[in-house]
């Protein structure tokens, strides 16, 4: 149980890394420069870890009941000044997402056509990073600020209706978790259901 404690941590470190590190190179490619400059296009982990969110959290959620692999890394800098094109937040928003779920796709296709040849230890741990890669892809697309759904869905309001965002902004925090404590549980069936869509393994 301690190690699967471990190895979920070090999955999530990693995962977020490539999550934020994703962000910042699309927005680079996208005229913002500021994550480059900053050193953040780095797949080190030590450059992105949030002693909080990326140790701290995920260790506490994964001992509580039922525990969510749940956690966060430093936020690469965007600024959305500099990007070009109407959509090129949402673009940038929606590449974090976009590589957890490209993660989860190579390792859920790993077990499902080299699961049997595989040590059942090491298929253990590709689970692992199929299933917590769904999750950080699945609830950075909920439309809450911080998280990159609402980046989405903010790029595609009318101009007029922008102060919107702004209120959601001051208190999306608190909406995220109110989110998680009483919304999360209607997540988890779609969860499940892309899990076994990707690996060919029941929940």
């Amino acid at each position: 149980m301690q190690l699967d404690v471990i190895f979920s941590i070090l999955i999530l470190i990693m995962s977020v890394v490539v999550h934020e590190v994703s962000h910042g190179l699309v927005a680079n490619y996208l005229g913002d420069p500021t994550a480059r400059l900053q050193g953040r296009l780095s797949f080190n982990p030590i450059r992105h870890i949030d002693p909080i969110g990326s140790i701290f959290v995920p260790a506490l959620m994964s001992l509580l009941p039922g525990g969510m692999m749940f956690g966060w890394a430093k936020p690469v800098p965007v600024n959305p000044y500099n990007l070009q094109g109407k959509y090129a937040e949402a673009i940038v928003a929606g590449a974090g997402p976009l590589s957890n779920f490209g993660l989860a796709i190579i390792f859920g296709l790993l077990v499902r056509v080299a699961g049997e040849a595989l040590p059942p230890s090491f298929i253990h741990i590709t689970e692992l990073v199929v299933f917590i890669n769904i999750i950080l892809a699945i609830f950075n697309l909920v439309p809450i600020p911080p998280l990159d759904g609402s980046k989405i869905v903010f790029a595609f309001l009318p101009y007029h209706l922008q102060h919107i965002r702004e209120s959601l902004e001051r208190w999306g925090f608190f909406i995220v978790l109110l989110f998680i404590v009483f919304l999360w549980q209607y997540l988890t069936p779609v969860i499940g259901w892309v899990f076994s869509l990707l690996t060919g393994i029941g929940l």
